[in-house]
């Protein structure tokens, strides 16, 4: 008996244990990072960025391309060697863990006074194909979170296609599925006007108040065809009427928290952002430096009218060596752009008043110029990112759900509804 009870005793034990090993997270999920000095932050967040599958929400590459003169019939941008100018190409994009920068298939507004839009956004479309085709060693297409998993394993880029600007739906609402089908997966829904859809954080005519009918209409057919809604560019109110409609999460693509930018309705305000989280969706932190530091334009400002004043004292050009020292000497000691920390800032607010599930990166790079800040130059430079966030305390699955796990999630959700009502 003193056996059986010794036996049964240490399979009871082993069997605890056994169920504590299962239950308990992974150890370096837990582990803590604050203790670290900088160039061992600095490894671990490489490491995580190139472990963990990145998204950011919006790239403006396909446009740059086009304004630089890049079209179908000519020779286009290698974006597969590093590039002279710009935030993107394959290289950067490697050293910095980027795997799914969202292609913004970017609409100016002219378009939609003057016409066109719809024959612009497809020739957009078919230049982002063309870098997949053209080196497929290097980029694929993806068209859900599945095909970013697996172009990830093969390790290639991955380029996911937005429409930034719904102008191209015209006033025909079957073109929602059109536009799913040449491969859109969210589609913000104004940009700088005013359009057929709603009203635009940037144009104060209120046109509709809000979304229009049609707008209405658009978004119950965004969710029914299953296209992302974007909430990037809107006026408040026509944020709140999508939160009114929509039937699944959605996105804010590339905006930042109006806590910082005073005023910037571009951005979201905290009741804003309390509402998204409420819809479980995301808001994707844009980079630019208008976004993140309310006191940007102003010391941008300041610094240009010293060095034209300057310039003007001495009767130089910018081009004449002395000239050149000096504008570098200047705008160094008068830097007028925010770091890194300004970006994890934002992120740490979004954070502390919904949770670390309502969260990613949308950095428009290519599309906010040298507004950049400082340590978030280019794509190489997410590290630099995960690294700040590491050291204020954030744990590698806080890491995970900013890089990927937050869109994926908002992302098969919409999936998931399309695949019900079709």
């Amino acid at each position: 008996m003193k056996t059986n009870f010794k036996i049964s005793t240490l399979i009871g034990f082993l069997g605890v244990c056994f169920l504590m090993s299962c239950s308990a997270a992974p150890a370096d999920q837990d582990e803590e990072y604050t203790d670290l000095s900088e160039d061992e932050l600095h490894d671990v967040a490489r490491k995580m960025a190139h472990e963990f599958i990145m998204v950011d929400g919006h790239v403006d590459l396909p446009y740059r391309m086009k304004v630089g003169g890049f079209t179908l019939q000519r020779e286009m941008l290698d974006v597969s060697e590093r590039t002279d100018g710009g935030n993107f190409d394959y290289p950067r994009a490697k050293e910095g863990g980027l795997d799914a920068p969202f292609m913004s298939i970017y609409i100016p507004a002219s378009y939609q006074e003057n016409g066109g839009a719809k024959v612009f956004a497809d020739s957009l479309i078919k230049m982002t194909e063309r870098i997949a085709v053209t080196w497929p060693d290097k980029f694929a297409m993806a068209y859900s979170p599945a095909d970013i998993k697996r172009n990830f394993e093969k390790g290639l880029i991955s380029l996911p296609m937005g429409m930034e600007n719904g102008a191209p739906l015209e006033d025909n609402i079957s073109n929602v599925k059109y536009f799913y089908d040449q491969g859109i997966r969210y589609i913000t829904l104004t940009h700088g006007k005013d359009n057929l859809i709603g009203d635009s954080s940037y144009d104060d005519a209120a046109t509709h108040g809000g979304l229009s009918e049609y707008g209405e209409e658009v978004v119950r057919e965004m969710n029914r065809v299953g296209i992302m809604v974007d909430i990037s560019h809107v006026s408040d109110n026509t944020f709140y009427d999508v939160m009114d409609i929509t039937s699944v999460p959605v996105i804010a693509s590339h905006s930042s928290a109006r806590k910082f930018t005073p005023g910037f309705e571009r951005n979201m305000d905290d009741e804003m952002i309390r509402r998204l989280a409420k819809n479980n969706g995301v808001i994707m932190i844009n980079f630019g430096g208008s976004f993140i530091d309310g006191d940007y334009q102003e010391k941008t400002n300041e610094v240009r009218e010293h060095i034209v004043n300057w310039l003007a004292e001495k009767n130089l050009s910018r081009n004449d060596p002395e000239a050149q020292a000096y504008i570098t000497a200047y705008s160094a000691k008068h830097n007028p752009f925010p770091d890194v920390k300004k970006v994890a800032d934002h992120i740490d607010h979004v954070v502390a008043i919904a949770g670390i599930d309502y969260v990613g990166l949308g950095s428009d790079y290519d599309g906010v110029g040298d507004s950049l800040p400082t340590g978030l130059k280019d794509v190489s430079m997410y590290p630099n990112l995960i690294a700040e966030l590491l050291k204020r305390g954030y744990k590698k699955a806080d890491i995970e759900k900013l890089c990927s796990g937050n869109i994926f999630r908002v992302w098969k959700a919409v999936e998931d509804f399309a695949a019900q009502e079709g």
